[in-house]
């Protein structure tokens, strides 16, 4: 018998068989979207997160379907970004996906999922409570306490050796395990949650860009949209106008009256 590759006995076994595997880890949330963002595959940890009983619920939904807009509107924006760049989110730590400001945390991972012919055909991730990572003693567990304070403060301007200190290691320790964890610095990461946090109130408020920027915690106005373009790809004023097209018509209407 002639030997088999690796890819070829994992496309003979079946995508749908091996996501079942998730359903055994109710501790993990599992997804498969495709390019339009609608669910392929979704485990039952996923099933409540969405808020159905079943899978088939789910299938073919979007997460505008689930979550609330805003909220929506940065899964598909992360979506696209993978989709687009090829380039995987890894542990990140983020809200949890079930209402605007939920006081729970979940680290998430996404990876493009590509065709025979390697063109990319949608998204896959997983998603874990903090609880539950940092009850092991795993590298992520020894930074859940600076992580939430990210995302309690995102506009607090801590310092690598302050959040040293709070994770018990020296400096040139906590640059280097922070980014063998989460691929990238402190700091980048703490963007990322200012960026994210943005997002929300942009969806939210009324807020001007430049006064989101000071109150995030960004040294300017330019700062924060070039942060914000890096990230999610658009300025802030398109994320709006692009996301949150009722912001505006609400905003019309109120001039007009």
């Amino acid at each position: 018998m002639a030997a088999i590759s690796p890819q070829a006995f994992l496309r003979r076994a079946g995508g749908a068989e091996l996501a079942r595997l998730f359903d055994l880890l109710p501790d993990i949330s599992f997804f498969i979207k495709d390019r339009k963002g609608r669910f392929m595959a979704v485990n039952g940890r996923g099933c409540d997160y969405c808020g159905v009983k079943h899978e088939k619920d789910a299938i073919g939904k979007t997460d505008a379907d689930f979550f609330p807009r805003s909220r929506a509107a940065e899964y598909h924006a992360d979506d696209e970004t993978v989709m687009r760049t090829g380039r995987p989110i890894v542990n990140r730590v983020e809200s949890a996906p079930e209402a605007e400001g939920s006081p729970r945390l979940v680290m998430s991972s996404k990876i493009p999922l590509r065709d025979a012919e390697g063109r990319v055909i949608g998204v896959a991730g997983f998603s874990r409570e903090l609880e539950q990572v940092r009850s092991r003693s795993s590298g992520e567990a020894r930074f859940a306490k600076v992580i939430e304070q990210m995302h309690k403060h995102p506009e607090a301007a801590l310092s690598s050796a302050e959040m040293a200190r709070v994770c018990g290691l020296s400096q040139s320790q906590f640059d280097r395990s922070f980014r063998r964890v989460f691929g990238s610095s402190a700091r980048q990461y703490l963007l990322r949650v200012r960026v994210e946090a943005a997002c929300r109130r942009l969806a939210e408020t009324e807020e001007t860009v430049a006064a989101l920027a000071v109150e995030l915690g960004f040294y300017d106005h330019a700062h924060f949209t070039r942060c914000f373009r890096s990230i999610m790809g658009l300025t802030p004023a398109q994320f709006r106008q692009q996301r949150v097209p009722s912001f505006f018509a609400q905003r019309a209407a109120k001039k007009g009256g």
